[in-house]
Order: C-alpha cells, then sequence, then structure tokens
C-alpha cells in the first residue's frame, strides 16, 4: 500500500503536465486563428478598395515590400543601428533595474522614499527630456539609447523588487551564515531564486527598448529604421514605409515568442 502513493502522485503529475501542455497549444492555436483572421480582413479590405491604396497597403504587399529592402540591402546600415541600440538599451536596463532594485531592497528607507515616484513614473512623457539629452550626450545613438533605457529601467526596477519580496525567508538567513558579501549574495542566491519575476521585467524591458529607441529615432536621429519610416511617410513612399513597419512588427513578434518560451520555463519551474 505504501508504495502505491508515489505511484499515484507520478501519475496525477503526468497528468498534470498533459493538461498544462494542452491548453499551451490549445491558446497557442487560438492565438494563431486570431493573428491570421485580423490579417485575411485587413487583406481583403486592402485588396477591395475599402480601405484605400494610399492610405494603406495590402499585408501580402508589405511581406513583398519588406522582403524587397531586405534583400536590396537598400536600409540594412539603418536595420543595425537600430537593432543595436535595442540591444545596448535592454541590456543597460536590465544591469541597472536589476542593480537599483537589489539596492533598494536592501535599504528600506530609501525603497520608501523612493517607490511613490516608481508608481507615477509612467505618467512623466519621457520624450520632453530629448533637448537634455543632446546637450548633455551629443547627436547620435547615446540619447536615443538613454531615453529607451529611461522608459524601460523601471519595469525591472519593479519586477526585482516584487522577486525579492517573494523570496523565501530561509535563502536570506542561508545568506547570513554563509557570511557573503551583499554582491557575492545577489549573484549566488538572491538572482537564482527570483529568476522567474525578473524574466518578466526583462521581457517588459525589452519591449519598452523597442519602443524608446524607434520613436526617438523619428525625432532624434539621421539613422535608424524609425528615422526611415518616417523619411519614407514624408516623400509619400509608402511601399517602403510598409515594408519597414512590417519588419518591425516581425521582429518584435519572434522575440516575444522567444521570450514567452523562456518565461513558460521559469514559471513551471516556480511552480514545482
Amino acid at each position: 500500500m505504501a508504495s502505491a502513493e508515489p505511484d499515484v502522485k507520478v501519475s496525477a503529475n503526468g497528468r498534470m503536465g498533459r493538461r498544462a501542455r494542452w491548453h499551451i497549444s490549445t491558446e497557442s492555436y487560438l492565438r494563431a486563428a486570431v493573428v491570421i483572421g485580423f490579417i485575411a480582413l485587413i487583406e481583403a479590405l486592402c485588396r477591395s478598395g475599402i480601405i484605400p491604396h494610399n492610405t494603406m497597403i495590402a499585408p501580402s504587399s508589405m511581406l513583398m515590400n519588406s522582403i524587397d529592402i531586405l534583400h536590396s540591402g537598400r536600409f540594412s546600415h539603418d536595420i543595425l543601428t537600430t537593432f543595436g541600440n535595442i540591444i545596448v538599451a535592454s541590456i543597460l536596463s536590465v544591469l541597472l533595474g536589476f542593480g537599483i532594485g537589489l539596492a533598494l531592497h536592501a535599504v528600506p528607507p530609501a525603497r520608501r522614499a523612493v517607490e511613490p515616484f516608481l508608481s507615477a513614473y509612467y505618467a512623466v512623457p519621457t520624450f520632453i527630456f530629448y533637448p537634455v539629452f543632446i546637450v548633455v550626450l551629443g547627436v547620435g545613438a547615446r540619447p536615443i539609447i538613454a531615453i529607451a533605457v529611461l522608459l524601460a529601467v523601471v519595469t525591472m526596477i519593479t519586477a526585482t523588487l516584487n522577486g525579492l519580496d517573494r523570496m523565501p525567508t530561509v535563502l536570506h538567513k542561508t545568506a547570513l551564515v554563509m557570511r557573503l558579501s551583499p554582491w557575492r549574495a545577489a549573484l549566488h542566491i538572491k538572482l537564482p531564486a527570483t529568476l522567474p519575476y525578473l524574466f518578466t521585467g526583462v521581457k517588459l524591458s525589452v519591449a519598452y527598448a523597442f519602443i524608446g529607441v524607434i520613436a526617438s529615432e523619428f525625432i532624434l536621429s539621421g539613422s535608424g529604421i524609425g528615422y526611415a519610416i518616417g523619411y519614407a511617410y514624408n516623400n509619400f513612399q509608402n511601399g517602403d514605409m510598409y515594408g519597414l513597419m512590417f519588419i518591425v512588427l516581425v521582429s518584435v513578434t519572434l522575440v516575444n515568442v522567444a521570450l514567452n518560451r523562456i518565461d513558460r520555463r521559469f514559471q513551471l519551474r516556480r511552480k514545482r
């Protein structure tokens, strides 16, 4: 009788795992169906003339224009510039957010003083500071990256604080017993324990980095995808404009899918 209990637990876990995978696959199919249906609707509206050609081109034409852009290499420099800035902004946001979150968690009075500002942070239009960044950092990639970091870093700070708040007390005691320095404790104990929560901050930081970099290029830059889209719009080059927009949408979708898969694994690990 005693040996049957582990088998029951294993079979129950197996059923739960299969049920979770079934739900995930069902959600994936539904999500794909919604996206495909929306694209088909836009295609039909554009092809029928309900949406005028000078307002929007059909998604199939966007795809062909984006393939032509990538094949011809006309905007290769702009694409590489934008994605390079996004990568740098994302890395800086994650590292700074994690470090600031650790510091605030370690000093409760500082956290209590700063937390109201974190809650109201996104009520401030970050882009009003771009003249200051130009004066301080000059013209080029640095003010664009700075604005993107300013936009993305708070989500990582909040995720870090949330993860540290949920960390089991026994792990804090383990760091004290082992007499680890604050930074060694953060690297070897706090970081692995809070990783499922931190990754939510990573996903949002990457998303805000995309927004910050591309939006900044419209007003701050002479290169990049944002600048190229704005130039194409001002010169009525709908093919280039929508082709570049399509490249951005596909890139964001692929990055988001990859990050969601990693995040799903972390969440499953947290539930064990």
